[in-house]
């Protein structure tokens, strides 16, 4: 009895025909698998796995692409100048770029918080991303431009500048050879003869388009003829020039016009006893002088061109510039990216600290930052491969005399393969060293974005 009961209560084997059933849905499975993931695969094999395997074979050859070297590319890449100056930008590029935008991310993610149009204030900043490296690159050229009238920066500058610092209004101006004034190693004029207490100078100068002339310039004729009193120096600056032609060089004409607002000095034993500005019609007067002979000066910043304001593009800033613009395009992404770690925090930390006395910095320092360490790490790392690959800023805002100052090693690596070098062999060694550079910051990124999957 009991031996018929278990043999009942055994399972039966399975029919072949039920084995072979299921043998099939599962082949089938596959079938319809792979063939929705071979698209996907034959571009991934076109488009990354072909080009790379390429790029690694091609480095080992010569710039023809005949003759085997070695390894005498990759030698060479680091005997190169130019290969070291991208390898120096891009070690800058890797270290401040990310760090400067993790850190404005958290803080306008926190900020944001604060504020009632935060949804606004998001999309302002995370615009930019909209924006193509290319036309971004343009909008920077131009913001970056030395000349006051394109550059907005630097008229911004130049603004601030002649804010607390007066701009010299006559920056052309210089007197005629052998007209009584002689020219210093300062770029400041004097006068050849000597002057006393009593005297009347006359100090032509050119040099000054009438339509630069201040508006409220009038003719100096009228200040020439100005008799001085036994103890004071009297003189005129003016514009040595009639136009229409005609006057006599070096004497007031009646039509020329005076240069108000400029400097002047009464110098003795090469120091300056008294000075002056010019007034309208370019008269000057000092009083109290003692008896004696004087040289009446002209100061260089008189003269002194105006400020330009900062050559943003230069070689000692250019790095830093197109770092600017790239914090442009990238902060609401690292603040989108961060904010949304921030609105997963457990609330109840937050609330306890505060119950407990904690300010906002303490919160911030000891609570926020630590929880949000996982957060912070994945958006680093992913900028750190992002600025690695960075060539459509460099290449665009980087004037063509400053490009190798500002080249990276994307750059560089196409400058070598088809900028000019044609040298597609040393290229693709730049490139495979950008791969190996990369790789890390990629499998750091896979093992975080799984260990937080688990």
């Amino acid at each position: 009895m009991t031996a018929t009961l278990l043999k009942e209560a055994s399972p039966q084997p399975a029919a072949p025909a039920d084995h072979e059933r299921k043998r099939r849905a599962r082949r089938r499975a596959r079938v319809i698998a792979l063939a929705f993931v071979f698209p996907a695969l034959l571009l991934l094999g076109a488009l990354v796995v072909y080009p790379v395997l390429f790029s690694v074979g091609r480095s080992f050859f010569d710039a023809s692409g005949d003759r085997f070297v070695g390894g005498d590319n990759y030698t060479e890449m680091f005997r190169d100048p130019a290969t070291l100056t991208a390898v120096r930008n891009t070690a800058i590029w890797v270290v401040v770029a990310p760090t400067l935008l993790t850190g404005l991310g958290l803080v306008l993610a926190v900020l944001v918080e604060k504020i009632r149009w935060a949804t606004a204030f998001k999309l302002l900043l995370f615009m930019p991303m909209a924006v193509s490296f290319l036309a971004a690159g343009i909008i920077f050229r131009l913001a970056y431009d030395e000349d006051p009238e394109k550059g907005v920066l630097n008229a911004a500058a130049v603004s601030v500048h002649d804010a607390f610092k007066d701009a010299s209004s006559y920056p052309n101006a210089r007197a005629r050879d052998g007209q009584g004034l002689t020219k210093a190693a300062d770029g400041s004029y004097g006068t050849t003869a000597a002057a006393s207490p009593g005297d009347t100078v006359g100090l032509g100068l050119v040099g000054v388009r009438a339509e630069d002339l201040p508006g409220d310039a009038r003719p100096a004729y009228p200040a020439s003829g100005r008799k001085a009193s036994a103890d004071e120096l009297r003189g005129v600056v003016y514009l040595d020039f009639t136009r229409g032609g005609g006057g006599e060089q070096g004497k007031v004409d009646r039509t020329e016009s005076g240069l108000p607002g400029m400097k002047a000095e009464a110098v003795r034993d090469g120091k300056s006893v008294a000075s002056a500005t010019t007034a309208a019609d370019g008269s000057f007067r000092f009083q109290g002088l003692d008896p004696g002979s004087y040289t009446v000066r002209l100061p260089a910043s008189n003269f002194a061109a105006p400020y330009e304001g900062i050559s943003w593009l230069g070689p000692a800033l250019v790095t830093p510039a197109i770092i600017g613009a790239y914090l442009w395009i990238w902060t609401g992404f690292a603040m989108v990216l961060i904010g949304a770690g921030l609105a997963a925090l457990p609330r109840d930390a937050l609330e306890a600290a505060r119950m407990d006395g904690a300010n906002e910095w303490q919160i911030f320092r000891r609570i926020t930052v630590p929880l949000l360490a996982p957060v912070l790490t994945v958006v680093f790392v992913t900028l750190v491969i992002n600025v690695m690959k960075v060539f459509d800023l460099v290449y665009i805002i980087a004037p063509g005399p400053v490009q190798e100052d500002a080249t990276v090693l994307a750059t560089q690596m196409w400058l070598v393969s088809f900028g000019g070098g044609n040298n597609q062999g040393l290229g693709s060694a730049l490139g495979v060293l950008l791969l190996l550079l990369v790789i890390p910051a990629m499998v750091f990124n896979v093992r975080r974005f799984r260990g937080s999957q688990r």
